[in-house]
């Protein structure tokens, strides 16, 4: 038993182990940020654009019957296909998916790129111009001696 926790403890003091952590927390708030802004400031600028039209309460009853609205149906008891709030989750998820992807390219900006090592050029064979291992004492092309 003294083993395990040992081992435990190994693994969850691994330096990666707690920035996934770390990540996972702060992805988190991140996501209520989002969510907020999409939320609270897009979807009623949207709302405005198609004259107030509240994308989350339209609906099919599929009993038939109208309703006047999602709440009349659900308490009828009536089961309804909510093609609304499939269109709002969309919308919602177009919307954060275009924060996230501002907020990493604005991240990127301002984190410096490091120097990329230059590539080290092939050996080539002076006879044949195929090319050879650094460390190759024979052509495996053309079998000369180099």
């Amino acid at each position: 038993m003294k083993k395990f926790f040992e081992e435990f403890k190994a693994f969850a003091l691994k330096g990666n182990v707690i920035d996934l952590a770390v990540g996972v927390m702060i992805g988190g708030a991140f996501g209520n940020i989002t969510s907020s802004l999409v939320n609270d400031i897009f979807m009623p600028l949207i709302g405005l654009l198609t004259g107030g039209l509240d994308f989350s309460s339209l609906f099919i009853a599929l009993d038939g019957k109208h309703y006047d609205t999602l709440q009349a149906a659900t308490d009828a008891g009536a089961a309804t296909l909510n093609y609304g709030k499939f269109i709002t989750t969309v919308v919602d998820f177009a919307l954060i998916a275009l924060c996230v992807f501002l907020f990493v390219k604005f991240m990127n900006r301002l984190v410096p790129k490091k120097a990329e090592a230059p590539k080290k050029l092939a050996r080539v064979c002076p006879y044949c111009k195929g090319e050879i291992a650094d460390d190759a004492t024979r052509c495996p092309h053309c079998t000369s001696q180099l």
